[in-house]
């Protein structure tokens, strides 16, 4: 029989993606949008991007800053992937608020998903939830670590994140259910836009290629593109080797900064003029870090160690990403073109 899947956020970066990848497997989807009327929106993306079975998706109003419109987004469902956060549009004066709203939000699912007899939630969590806090470089970060909430440098998206994830299963583990729960922990996710809509991971590419500044710092990346991070998502559904786990998403190995711009500049050379092409010594960056938060998140970003694996995936799931982290970068770069973000 064919499976009901309610994906928050319909009209997401990586929400897109989602539904189409599982749209394509013939699955029926709900997903959940604040205003309905951007769901002639979310049709036309599948339309421009040839996705089947566009007539098993339908939409139902629900935000998670409410509980109005949960209950019935969950009706008849038999899986939830939720990707959707809060969204703040500026910084908020309270520190905790993006964490508090995080958490009220998978909550929220959580808690209507186990009312309506779901059978699994599939989170949307990330990375920062998980390697932000081992500095050995020499080290292999997995799954079975966590970063430190406290860690120095930590963003407060991230930070969220890790509240977020770290309150779900404790939610999860205090609840008499038969509900199973999963999540997903990408790190940035680059790769092609289905629209208009980027990740905030697009941010790091902007910086290399706004032509804003001719300085990057020699940071180094885990990137993943978005339709692995899709895929990863759907192969976890009715997986029973899935439940109860956590999975990192990555390519294989890491890049940096600079070699994004050397990359980029060799790849696509009409862009070279405004790329970035000095970098910024690590001695200036961990000098300003306690007068800065900017250089504070650059500092740790600089002692994280980035030997992650995702043999967990691989075993459990037979989950391995298909794109590599050159072709993520580079299909980022062409959205970002196409959409004359740079």
């Amino acid at each position: 029989m064919t499976e009901n899947i309610l994906v928050t956020g319909a009209n997401g970066f990586l929400s897109s993606h989602v539904i189409a990848e599982l749209l394509a497997k013939g699955y029926n989807v709900r997903a959940t949008l604040r205003n309905l009327a951007k769901s002639n929106e979310v049709i036309t993306t599948m339309e421009n991007n040839q996705v089947p079975h566009i007539d098993r998706l339908n939409f139902v109003k629900a935000d998670l800053s409410a509980d109005i419109g949960w209950a019935e987004a969950m009706t008849g469902i038999d899986r939830v992937i939720s990707i959707a956060s809060p969204v703040f549009m500026t910084i908020p004066d309270n520190p905790d608020e993006m964490g508090r709203a995080a958490t009220d939000g998978i909550i929220k699912i959580l808690k209507a998903a186990i009312a309506a007899n779901v059978k699994q939630v599939v989170m949307t969590a990330n990375f920062g939830a998980i390697g932000f806090s081992n500095l050995d470089k020499n080290s292999v970060t997995t799954e079975a670590d966590w970063t430190n909430p406290d860690q120095p440098g930590l963003s407060l998206y991230e930070k969220s994140k890790l509240i977020a994830e770290r309150a779900a299963w404790d939610f999860i583990n205090s609840q008499n259910t038969a509900m199973q729960f999963t999540t997903i922990n990408p790190v940035a996710i680059l790769g092609p836009s289905m629209n208009n809509h980027t990740s905030g991971s697009f941010g790091i590419i902007k910086t290399i290629m706004d032509g804003s500044s001719k300085f990057i710092p020699k940071i180094n990346l885990n990137v993943i593109d978005v339709r692995d991070v899709a895929s990863i998502h759907v192969a976890t559904l009715g997986n029973k080797k899935a439940y109860g786990q956590r999975f990192i998403a990555s390519s294989t190995g890491s890049i940096s900064m600079p070699e994004i711009a050397t990359l980029t500049r060799r790849k696509r050379p009409e862009l070279a003029p405004q790329i970035a092409n000095k970098t910024i010594p690590n001695w200036i960056i961990k000098s300003l870090a306690p007068f800065s938060s900017y250089a504070k998140e650059g500092k740790l970003m600089l002692g994280m160690n980035r030997n992650i694996s995702v043999e967990k995936a691989k075993k459990l799931l037979n989950w391995q990403a298909k794109y590599s982290k050159e072709a993520a970068v580079l299909a980022a770069v062409d959205t970002l073109v196409k959409t004359k973000q740079i």
